[in-house]
């Protein structure tokens, strides 16, 4: 049994401290209301001691040479190596605990952009740091209102997104199996050059590749490396793109390749229509906070899961910014949708638990139990009467399920 840490009686029902969980800080318990106020001045002084060990172990980390973000030493090797040597455990993997079957391989070196890409603010920034989301995120909690003027001109928001659904569909064809996501990594790489854009993915605190490849239990930030996917898999790609004229267009699918179970088919299935639904009520003056339900409903109805931790969000000037859009049910998003609002919706879809964990690569998520998740995202415009997809292909308007078009063999 618990003790209240404020009168330090035995308590049944738990009163957890909030601030304690915001900060991932061991649970703490009050045994009533008015205990919690009448000690929480004194509990606080915990808070912001905590905040201090925490800011400076932060401050140590950089002082090392590496944000929190930044992968390990020791996980890339020359694409000339032999086979034996690219397919190897980096260090940090060496006797790490994985929830799943899915190994991480080696990485290529980093791939270089020409100087002539216009490029973001983190782009050659050592830590990966975007100052323009972090002012952004401290000082501005308005949606911004897009126009004509932002979406239509020659390098605006609708060619940003554009370029992203070209850059994707690039990479989509070349899923087979025997590829290599770190060979995904290049065609999206090349492909965003000859397109003149820069891809998001690229050193965004300090991610390494071009673009995310997420197999099976990965639910997404998955690292291309040397391992050849396989027969059975499922591959979500997910690319996004920064244009001249400093916009971001973000959109994700994810693909069969080979032949793949059945459980696998309904998942991916399941996650194109969790956005597919979603879409659907996406207007002015829908919550933002309702969006979580629909998906919510839409999965537990195939006897999945939706992802908690990662969410949808704002984009364009900036890669991610106002609104939060969290796909899960019951959550407390804040916010109504207006014309001009542009955001993605990009639900995270399990087969088993929820529940996910982080690699010692410092960017893989994974689910907890290792069963595999799925994803789609696009990139989208509240328009007067509805919604736009920024990020569709040409000839389809609304999302319709095809499986021809996420089948690769």
């Amino acid at each position: 049994m618990s003790k209240c840490v404020g009168c330090h009686k035995e308590v049944e029902t738990k009163l957890a401290c909030p601030k304690c969980m915001q900060m991932s800080l061991p649970p703490t318990y009050f045994c009533s209301q008015d205990c919690f106020k009448a000690n929480y001045a004194a509990h606080n002084k915990l808070h912001k001691i905590a905040k201090q060990v925490m800011e400076a172990k932060a401050a140590q980390a950089l002082q090392n040479g590496g944000h929190r973000k930044t992968p390990p030493n020791g996980i890339s090797c020359d694409p000339n190596e032999d086979i034996k040597t690219r397919l190897s455990l980096p260090s940090w993997a060496r006797g790490f605990g994985f929830s799943g079957s899915l190994r991480p391989a080696l990485l290529s070196p980093k791939r270089e952009m020409p100087a002539s890409i216009c490029r973001p603010d983190y782009a050659d920034e050592s830590e990966g740091v975007s100052y323009t989301e972090q002012r952004d995120r401290a000082n501005n909690n308005a949606i911004r209102i897009y126009g004509p003027k932002e979406l239509d001109c020659e390098n605006g928001l609708r060619h940003a997104c554009a370029m992203g659904r070209e850059v994707l569909d690039a990479a989509g064809k070349a899923l087979r199996p025997g590829v290599t996501t770190d060979e995904i990594d290049r065609i999206v790489h090349e492909a965003c050059i000859e397109r003149d854009v820069y891809p998001s993915p690229l050193n965004y605190y300090n991610f390494p590749k071009s673009v995310c490849t997420s197999v099976n239990e990965v639910i997404c930030h998955g690292i291309p490396d040397y391992r050849e996917i396989q027969d059975g898999d499922i591959v979500n790609i997910d690319v996004t793109t920064f244009n001249r004229g400093g916009y971001h267009g973000d959109l994700n699918e994810t693909f069969f390749v080979g032949n793949v179970d059945e459980d696998g088919k309904k998942l991916v299935k399941t996650a194109f229509e969790c956005l597919q639904n979603a879409l659907a009520m996406v207007k002015p003056g829908t919550l933002y906070r309702d969006l979580g339900t629909k998906i919510h409903k839409t999965a537990t109805a195939q006897g999945c899961s939706v992802n908690r931790t990662y969410c949808g969000h704002g984009i364009g000037s900036l890669f991610h910014t106002a609104p939060n859009v969290p796909h899960y049910h019951k959550n407390k998003a804040k916010g109504i949708m207006k014309a001009g609002h542009v955001f993605t919706v990009e639900p995270m879809i399990n087969l088993g638990v929820q529940a996910d964990r982080t690699w010692d690569d410092n960017w893989t998520a994974v689910t907890s139990d290792g069963k595999r998740s799925s994803q789609f995202e696009h990139t989208v415009l509240v328009t007067e009467t509805g919604c736009e997809i920024l990020t569709a292909r040409s000839n389809e308007p609304v999302m319709v399920w095809n499986e021809d078009l996420v089948s690769r063999s």
